[in-house]
Formats: C-alpha cells, sequence, structure tokens
C-alpha cells in the first residue's frame, strides 16, 4: 500500500471525565503548547460519567490557539445530522477554522435504543451513515439554493444551508467493516480506525477496499486520509505491533513504517497522562516526521 502523500498529523484522545473536568482542559492545554495538532474527545452521550462531547470541544477550542478538535467519532444515531453538520461549522467559525467531524455510525445499541433511538441493523447502519454525509455537506455547501436528501432514515427538504465553515472540514468515519469502508471511498475524507479493533498487521486490506470504492466512485484514493487511534502506553506495549513510549525511538521508526507502506498519516494516541503526552508531541511526531521525510526526499 502505498504513501499517499499526505502531512503528517499528531494528536490526543483524551477521556472526557465528568469528575475531572479541569484536568481535561488543561490535557488538552498541554496539547497545544506541545506541538500537537488535534485534540479529540470520545462521543459516549449515554454516559452519565462522561461530559457532553460538542459541549466540552467547545470548551477546549475556546481555551487552546493552534489544536483542532473533533469527536473521536459522533454517535450518529443520538446526533441528528442536520444540526451536528450546523454545530460543527458553529464551532468552527467560533474557533478559527479548527474543527474537523469524526463520525460514526453507532454502536452500543441497548444503550442507544434506552435513550428513545431504534435499533438498526449492520446495513441500516451502513444506509444511515452515508444519508448522514449527504445531509452534512448539503448543509455546508456554498450554494445558497435550499436542498434536498430523499433518504429512508434522514431526509432534507427545502432545507438552507449554513452557517459556512471557516475551512473545508474533513469527514473523519470510525469503522471497520467493508461495506462501511467502501462508503468511506466513495464519500468521506478519512478512515478512522483504532489500533486495538485493526491492528497495524490489517491495515493494509482496509486500505485496499477504501481504495477501490474511491477508483469505483472517480475519487483520487489520496483523497482519503487515513488516521489511526493509538492504544496508550501501557496497551500498546503489550500487543498490537507497537512499542510502548518508553522506547520512542522504536515507535517512531513504526509509525513511520506505517506512513511509508500504509499510507497512514494522522496518529492519535490515547492518553490522560500528561508526561505521556509531552513525550508524544516532543519526541515521536519530530522523529516520526525526520524519518517520513527523509524517505520523501524532501529537505
Amino acid at each position: 500500500m502505498p504513501d499517499y502523500g499526505h502531512d503528517l498529523l499528531f494528536g490526543a484522545v483524551l477521556t472526557p471525565d465528568v469528575e475531572q473536568p479541569h484536568t481535561v482542559i488543561e490535557l488538552a492545554r498541554l496539547a497545544d503548547r506541545s506541538g500537537l495538532d488535534l485534540v479529540s474527545v470520545a462521543d459516549h452521550p449515554y454516559r452519565p460519567d462522561f461530559l457532553d462531547a460538542w459541549t466540552l470541544l467547545s470548551v477546549v477550542a475556546a481555551r487552546t490557539e493552534r489544536v483542532r478538535v473533533f469527536p473521536n467519532v459522533a454517535n450518529l444515531p443520538l446526533r441528528p445530522p442536520a444540526g451536528l453538520a450546523r454545530a460543527a461549522a458553529s464551532l468552527d467559525v467560533l474557533s478559527g477554522g479548527r474543527v474537523e467531524l469524526g463520525l460514526g455510525a453507532g454502536g452500543y445499541w441497548d444503550a442507544i435504543t434506552s435513550e428513545g433511538q431504534p435499533r438498526r441493523t449492520p446495513g441500516e447502519a451502513v444506509e444511515a451513515l452515508g444519508e448522514a454525509i449527504d445531509v452534512i455537506r448539503a448543509l455546508w455547501s456554498t450554494d445558497a439554493g435550499s436542498k434536498g436528501v430523499d433518504g429512508r432514515h434522514y431526509r432534507l427538504d427545502g432545507a438552507r444551508p449554513g452557517p459556512p465553515a471557516v475551512h473545508p472540514i474533513g469527514i473523519w468515519v470510525g469503522a471497520l467493516g467493508p461495506r462501511m469502508l467502501r462508503l468511506i471511498g466513495r464519500s468521506a475524507d478519512g478512515w478512522l480506525p483504532s489500533a486495538t479493533r485493526v491492528p497495524p498487521a490489517e491495515l493494509a486490506a482496509g486500505q485496499r477496499i477504501v481504495d477501490e470504492a474511491a477508483t469505483a466512485a472517480g475519487r483520487d484514493p489520496r483523497s482519503v486520509r487515513r488516521l489511526l487511534n493509538l492504544p496508550g502506553p501501557a496497551a500498546a506495549a503489550g500487543g498490537y505491533d507497537l512499542p510502548g513510549l518508553a522506547r520512542s525511538e522504536q515507535l517512531a521508526e513504526r509509525l513511520a513504517e506505517l506512513t511509508l507502506t500504509q499510507g497512514v498519516s494522522a496518529y492519535l494516541l490515547a492518553s490522560d497522562d500528561a508526561p505521556t503526552l509531552e513525550r508524544f508531541a516532543q519526541e515521536v511526531a519530530p522523529a516520526v516526521r525526520e524519518l517520513v521525510a527523509k524517505e520523501r526526499g524532501v529537505s
């Protein structure tokens, strides 16, 4: 699988712990100061021990200066796409263009149905996600005309687009199965798996599905960014074909290899430990960038 040539991004996945709200904010500020590019938080709206993701991201955006923020990933069944589109665009305006949209079809269906939403079959989840992307893109359109989407799960009937985002917001989809991967190739801006669910050794098969679907849809496969959520140091040291952060040099070499052979260009570390995030930002990220630039022949 080729190197798609994207710029490298590094970021954090933070736990939106309701018991430690100020800690989450301070970790985001640390990520910003340390040079990370992205700060994300999990979105599980049915968990009372978690802060609401969009509310938290709004505060994070207000308290930082340069990092981009996004949900990792937004729970579509509990986030109607029209409202999600306008929320993301609004925060993009307020933050000066620092919002991306991680999007997922949903999981934990017992919890979702407990909040009044229907349980979807795998096929319905793929269909609904595709319709949601159509709705979101329609409402992000710079064309002022009214918009229509005739979906089974989501519809627009003469809706007006806006507010306009400051920059083209990426739709990065967290997904596993072949049908979802084909949808990403056809419609999304990025594939965002987690190494705990898709180990590095299994990335190539998924990349091929995304590439083939993109090509069949008339898209350049390079238009789809490939991201990867990395487990925290303890989990990484125990498996997933990734060395732990205690061995920063080895981890940097492995991530550079994934960029050059599997096309991954964004790495997000799941950690709520300040020294670990600093080490990832100040040791691992620069080393990966240097190794990749050398292989790409960039001075």
